[in-house]
Parts: structure tokens; sequence; C-alpha cells
């Protein structure tokens, strides 16, 4: 697919640095932490002792996702993920509804590591976790800022450490005497409902595969190497949320884990292994500094893909001519997550983000099934499932994060529509 040219007339291409390990590493580094340390709260509100229940829902749902994303984008290795794929398969305004969901929902994301990061490394007052919270953000931006070898490395050592820190609170729950099957007892939404609530909740722990595929245009030979990292990223983090929620009902039950600020803190002082917390501490902190760094690189990407179709401002599509990374739109992304980890609450965002997420991977599917049969690598029911998978869970969320997110998603389409109007085009740069 022949790339799009800079309104300077150079190429704007993204060097190609990253192989499978590096992909694979990214990856993990946007869903490791996320879930298991900001997600099992408000699952286990929704879903009672149903927790690992609405996990394993969540997890067939994103291998669907997964599927379907990594077959695009070894056809379509450019950044910008669904945007991309729905623009060359279903048509601009779906690409666009694709992007904006990504965009929107990741920087929701961003925000919530963020916060996450904060709540665990600094136990002061709020004001001190939120310039905490700022100053992370800002720092992790002028990483990515220095290129994405940088970024891949720095993902890796973050990622290590935080499952090196998991399989420790795993580890001393098991060993503290105080974990028991008679803890799975607990109130909650409950009944399929509340499963579903709490997969639509949970699968904010599982978008992270999605950094591999915007990050096509950096990756070495993306044909082999994107449709093999996906499942490995996925399959790793399925077995890691697997172990650490069983291990997390067993010690504390859901009722405390919906109530706790530190679900696996609680954990491991309920299991009577509480001289693990500083391990919790330092690991809920680099997971989430893992997370927050290849987010921003995730939706800094996609940034650049609509901005260089104008969908976005036509700025926002500079690639630095040494680094080779679209920093103003990182810088853009970066912004706006630094007003929201200044504003908002951290339980707030989860659902709002897994509402633009949803959206965006029932387009996936949806463009997925219309590949054509050479460029087809798993078989097409995955993606009727995926597509209404996220729909139901998207219908399932809370009813403050649907209408938030239904909002959010009015003003961009309609806004769209307008500065289409007004340029007097009547589809997207170079559509009908």
């Amino acid at each position: 697919m022949e790339l799009p040219s800079r309104p300077d007339g150079g190429s704007g291409r993204l060097a190609r640095r990253l192989g499978t390990g590096d992909a694979v590493i990214i990856g993990l580094g946007s869903m490791i932490g996320a879930g298991v340390f900001a997600a099992f709260g408000p699952a286990a509100r929704a879903a009672g002792a149903g927790l690992l229940a609405g996990l394993a829902v969540a997890a067939v749902i994103a291998y669907c996702n997964a599927v379907a994303s990594a077959q695009l984008a070894a056809v379509y290795p450019t950044s910008g993920g669904t945007y991309v794929y729905g623009r060359e398969r279903l048509g601009p305004r779906w690409g666009f509804a694709a992007g904006w969901g990504f965009v929107v929902g990741k920087t929701a994301s961003c925000a919530a590591m963020a916060l996450t990061f904060a709540s665990y490394a600094v136990p002061g007052p709020w004001w001190a976790r939120r310039a905490v919270a700022v100053a992370a953000v800002a720092g992790l931006t002028a990483l990515n800022y220095r290129g994405v070898t940088k970024t891949a490395l720095a993902t890796r050592v973050l990622v290590a450490t935080s499952l090196t820190a998991l399989a420790a609170v795993v580890a001393g729950i098991a060993a503290g005497g105080g974990a028991s099957t008679a803890n799975l007892t607990g109130s909650g939404i409950g009944g399929a409902y509340g499963i579903l609530q709490s997969a639509g909740l949970l699968f904010f722990a599982f978008a992270g595969y999605a950094r591999i595929a915007t990050l096509g245009e950096e990756v070495r030979d993306p044909r082999r190497v994107i449709p093999r990292a996906i499942p490995i990223a996925l399959f790793i983090a399925v077995a890691v949320y697997l172990a650490v929620g069983a291990a997390a009902l067993l010690a504390a039950g859901p009722d405390r884990l919906a109530t706790a600020a530190a679900p696996l803190a609680t954990a491991v002082e309920t299991a009577g292994a509480g001289g693990l917390a500083p391990v919790v501490r330092i690991g809920a902190a680099l997971a989430a500094l893992g997370a927050l760094l290849s987010l921003i690189a995730g939706a800094g990407r996609t940034t650049l893909a609509m901005a260089r179709n104008r969908d976005l401002p036509g700025r926002l599509a500079a690639v630095h001519p040494r680094h080779r990374v679209p920093h103003r739109a990182e810088i853009a992304v970066a912004a706006a997550v630094g007003v929201l980890a200044a504003t908002v609450d951290l339980r707030g965002v989860i659902g709002f983000s897994s509402f633009g997420v949803l959206v965006y991977y029932a387009i996936a599917n949806a463009s997925a099934f219309t590949q054509p049969a050479r460029d087809r690598r798993w078989p097409r029911a995955l993606n009727l499932l995926g597509a209404a998978g996220c729909l139901v869970l998207v219908a399932t969320l809370p009813w403050q994060s649907v209408l938030a997110g239904a909002g959010v998603f009015a003003v961009g389409l309609i806004g769209r529509e307008a500065v289409l109007s007004r340029r007097g085009r009547p589809g997207a740069a170079g559509r009908p």
C-alpha cells in the first residue's frame, strides 16, 4: 500500500526497526499492568465471584479481535491500525470512527495508567499523586521522542520486572495460608449481565496487542512478524491474568477486591503475606509505566495516520527527521493525557476507555470479514464472533460510560462531517 506523502514532499515513512521479540514486548507492556492493577476492582463489583468467567469471556473476544488485527496488519503494514483498515476495507467514515474511538479511548487509558502509577508510587496527598502522574507522562513522552528502539528496550526492562513481581505475589498468596475457596462468596450485580459487564471492563486490560498493529510501519517483515507477535503477547497476558485473578479471589474474595484502592495489595495482606505489599507497589508502578510508555506510542501513531489523511490537523503528520517518530502527534497526545491525569478519576475512565476500544475492534472485525481468501489466515466465523462480542460488551458497560462514549463519538463524527462540508468535498482526502 502506498503511503501518503507529507506536505513537505517527503515520504514521511517511519523506520522499520522492530523484530518479533520487540513487538511482543511492546504488546505485553500495554497489557501487563492495565488489567492486573486497575481493572479487577470494577470487574469484581460487577460480577462478584463470576469475575473469572468475565475474564474468560473477555479473553475469547480479545482473541477474535487479535487475529482480525493480525490478518489486516499483515496486508496493511502502516501506522494507524484499524483507522487504516477501516478506510481501506469499509470506507473513510468507518475508518474515522475507528481512529476516533482509538485515540479517545487510548488517551483515557494513558491517563488511567499515569494515575495507577502515581497511586502506587506516591502514598502522599492527592495533589502530589496528580503531579507525579503528569510528570510521568512528560518523562515517557520524552523517551518516546528519542526513538522506537529505545521505547522497546525500556518496555522490555519494565515488563520483565513487573512479571517477576507478579510471580512473587502469586507465590506469596499461595504460601500465606489465608487463601480459601470460602472467600469466593460475595455480592455484585451477578448473573449473565454482571459477568458480561465485568468482561467489558476487563477488556480494558487486553487491548494492548493493538500497539503491535499500530506500530506496523516500524516492524521488520510485517507479514510474518505481526501475525506471530499479536497472539503470543495475548496468550501470555491471559495466562498471567488468570493466575493473578484466581489468587486474588481466593485470598480476598470479590467484596474486598471491589472496594480496595489497591486490590493486589489487599489480597496479599489478607492472605497473610503482608510483607509483599512493597513488592506489589513496585510491580504496579513499573507495570503502569510500561503500559503508559506503549500507549503513548500507539496513540501517537494513530494520530499520525489520521493527520496524513487530514482527519486531524495536517501538522500532526510530521515525522522527526532524526529520530523518525511522529513527534508532533505524540506531544499532542501527551498534552491531552496530562490534562486528564490532572483532573479525572481513575475508576471512571476505565469504562469510557473500554467503550472506545470495543467500537474500534468491532470495526476491525468487520474490516477483516471483507478480506478476500488470498489474504485470510483465520476463518470468517471468528470475525463475526468478535464483532458481535464487542457490541454486546459495549451495551453492558456501566450506563455512564455508554452515555459519555456515545456523546464523544457523536461530537467527532458530526465535527468531521462539518469540516468536510466546509472543504467542499464529499469524502476523506483522495476518496469519493
